[in-house]
């Protein structure tokens, strides 16, 4: 899926949600343990109560391999119940050597057709560049993640003060476009959020971190939404679990249309 698909449907929906499945089958109701593939049955009634109200899912990769063979099944027949139209995240976070890269994309973007893949910096551009060889499809590089733990090194800063991060995205900047290049930015970080689109002020950015860990949308679009919107923003447990009950796809429907109905305002408010 190209840009202007993304920003075509972002108008369309009146949304820049991104839904997170990271199904957890020791949180699911119990009733659909009685299912031959409970994954995906609750999967697909998330999607069912959800599709209209987002633009994107992104399957939580770990969640499946956990499972087996039994969860890469599941995956496989959640991404082909997802609607064409809807964008694709696999959330692998990989990166490696480029002959390894080149396996990873081939797994991702040919084998199961994902639109982006969420990968990591840290081996630099021969780890990257091979997910970047394929024509509509995307790499969303993390950069500044919401986990307590991204102080450690992201957060360092050189003798000029110059954070890691901010290196990630300058550096990173020259491998790839506005076409085929997003960036992972937590909501968590509200202080460093201006400063990042100030770096990169037309990159798409996936930013988790809003709903269950704390992320304000407000704040996160006020510092990040641009005259495309270039954002789409991750909700994945408090929609997901918000009923243990049968009732589950019902309530998750209910809280999707909620921050949908919060997006619609700020890209009004945004001109959008």
């Amino acid at each position: 899926m190209n840009k202007k698909s993304i920003i075509e449907k972002i108008k369309h929906k009146r949304s820049f949600l991104c839904i997170g499945l990271d199904t957890d089958i020791n949180k699911i109701p119990k009733y659909l343990l009685n299912f031959e593939d409970p994954i995906f049955e609750f999967n697909k009634k998330i999607i069912d109560a959800t599709h209209h109200l987002c633009v994107a899912y992104k399957p939580n990769i770990a969640f499946y391999e956990s499972l087996g063979v039994k969860g890469m099944i599941s995956l496989e027949k959640t991404l082909n119940y997802i609607p064409k139209d809807i964008f694709t995240i696999a959330d692998a976070k990989r990166g490696d050597i480029s002959n390894t890269s080149k396996m990873y994309a081939k797994a991702f973007f040919e084998n199961m057709n994902f639109d982006a893949i969420t990968v990591a910096p840290y081996m630099g551009s021969d780890s990257v560049s091979p997910f970047l060889s394929y024509d509509n499809k995307w790499v969303i590089l993390l950069a500044l993640t919401s986990n307590n733990g991204s102080i450690d090194f992201q957060q360092i800063e050189d003798s000029c003060g110059e954070k890691l991060y901010e290196k990630v995205l300058k550096i990173s900047n020259e491998w790839g476009t506005t076409n085929n290049m997003m960036y992972v930015v937590g909501a968590t970080r509200v202080e460093d959020l201006s400063k990042i689109r100030s770096i990169i002020p037309n990159h798409f950015l996936l930013i988790p971190g809003v709903g269950a860990q704390g992320g304000s949308l407000d704040q996160v679009a006020k510092h990040t939404i641009n005259d495309e919107c270039g954002i789409l923003v991750n909700s994945s447990r408090g929609i997901l679990y918000s009923s243990q009950s049968a009732d589950f796809a019902e309530k998750a429907g209910e809280e999707a249309k909620k921050i949908q109905v919060k997006m619609d305002v700020i890209l009004k408010e945004k001109g959008i």
